[in-house]
């Protein structure tokens, strides 16, 4: 069942009178609207899969290789969780996310898993330091603002590891609300990719999770946390609709020029051979 115009007008309906408030940083800024992530992945053509009834949602992948579950009652701190199946010449993988990731963020994720892998992508390291982030000798990043950490382990949990070692490695990625990023804090939200999930992956997630730019969020949704700063939006509520309906539609187009490109290109038919007149009688 693809993205209905339904479904679209039901997010504007909602987004249209609530005025957006600019909120920073992104990892205290709150879940949000879920529907930043599960829109982008059905006008993929991915398709749910899940008990319509039921407060789980599961969609699945054209190729059956992806699926992402959102389970609102989970009883672990995972509501969210991403499971790729193995293929020939790849690994399955799995990443799961806590109740409080913001879906923007986690949809710079998603939106990346759709679009064709092009070259080299950026490590994810280098990209922490360039934005100041601190990174210590056990290559644990730690955010300029506090509250945030990045860490890398060795995939059979024994412990971190050099961030320069060609080791395949788990990332973690944990927002706390202490100043101290202590053991003593209470873990807001956490993301977690184990040693297969392909690193051009997570650090897109962690450099939408990095970005600068406010989130839009309404006066009474919920934060991760007290100390997320919010002010009034210069953006309208309709600019924040116009902006969810335009990633859509460009979803969407990407969608249809890949399976116009993998369709089979049908086979010339071989011409008609002329067919002979007999000669006129005289």
């Amino acid at each position: 069942m693809p993205l209905s115009e339904r479904q679209l007008a039901a997010f504007a309906e909602i987004h249209a009178w609530r005025m957006p408030f600019d909120t920073s940083p992104r990892h205290l800024a709150g879940p949000g609207d879920a529907r930043h992530v599960t829109h982008g992945l059905a006008a993929a053509g991915w398709k749910p899969i899940s008990d319509p009834l039921s407060a789980e949602i599961v969609l699945r992948s054209p190729d059956h290789r992806h699926s992402l579950q959102f389970d609102p009652q989970s009883s672990t701190s995972a509501w969210w969780r991403l499971q790729t199946e193995p293929a020939t010449t790849q690994h399955g993988w799995y990443a799961e996310f806590g109740e409080l990731v913001p879906a923007e963020v986690l949809a710079g994720l998603t939106d990346t898993l759709l679009a064709p892998t092009s070259g080299e992508s950026a490590t994810l390291l280098p990209v922490l330091e360039a934005a100041g982030w601190i990174i210590d000798g056990r290559g644990v990043a730690y955010s300029n603002s506090s509250g945030c950490r990045v860490e890398r382990r060795a995939e059979n949990g024994t412990g971190t590891v050099p961030w320069r070692e060609p080791e395949r490695v788990s990332w973690q990625i944990e927002v706390r609300g202490d100043d101290e990023l202590t053991a003593r804090g209470s873990r807001l939200w956490h993301a977690w990719f184990d040693g297969h999930a392909p690193e051009h992956l997570v650090t897109a997630f962690v450099t939408a999770l990095i970005d600068p730019a406010p989130l839009q969020r309404a006066m009474f949704d919920r934060t991760a946390h007290y100390s997320a700063v919010q002010q009034p939006s210069p953006l309208t509520p309709q600019q924040v609709v116009d902006a969810h309906t335009t990633r859509i539609n460009a979803i969407r187009a990407r969608a249809r020029a890949a399976r116009r490109q993998k369709q089979p290109t049908p086979a010339t038919a071989p011409a008609t051979p002329a067919i002979a007149r007999p000669a006129a009688r005289r």
